[in-house]
């Protein structure tokens, strides 16, 4: 058997043993993301950010213009028991973000923000006058 064949079986049995030995919590093995939902309405932006495992002061909302950045710290626990004794615990702690520019700038004096059950719930007015408008060339 030469070299390149016994590389080529280290090859094919590696990802095996890896996945039997790196065993990812189960139903949660992705890091954080934060999922969105963009609605425009005539008067404002509507935006629904799925966080599960965030708290309202581990989020950060920055306005900036037209452009929205959401910055969260995310915990994800899970914890196996057997009668009183716990066998497994799995924790995730790190962060997650998004950003993303809307075709108007936004009134930031004027932003709604609530968190309720995991789900960050964001009114972006735009702001008057910043409309976009057609310019006549000379």
């Amino acid at each position: 058997m030469n070299a390149l064949t016994r590389m080529e079986r280290f090859d094919e049995m590696f990802p095996e043993l890896f996945r039997r030995w790196a065993r990812p919590m189960a139903g949660d093995a992705t890091p954080a993301e934060i999922r969105l939902d963009v609605t425009e309405h005539d008067k404002d932006y509507q935006v629904r950010a799925e966080i599960p495992g965030a708290r309202k002061e581990d989020i950060r909302v920055t306005i900036d213009g037209n452009f929205v950045s959401i910055v969260a710290e995310v915990r994800k626990e899970r914890e196996e028991k057997a009668g009183g004794r716990v066998l497994l615990k799995e924790t995730y702690v790190g962060s997650a973000s998004r950003g993303f520019s809307l075709a108007h700038e936004i009134d930031s004096q004027k932003v709604i923000a609530k968190l309720e059950e995991g789900v960050l719930k964001l009114t972006l007015p735009k702001r008057e006058g910043a409309a976009a408008r057609s310019v006549k060339i000379e």
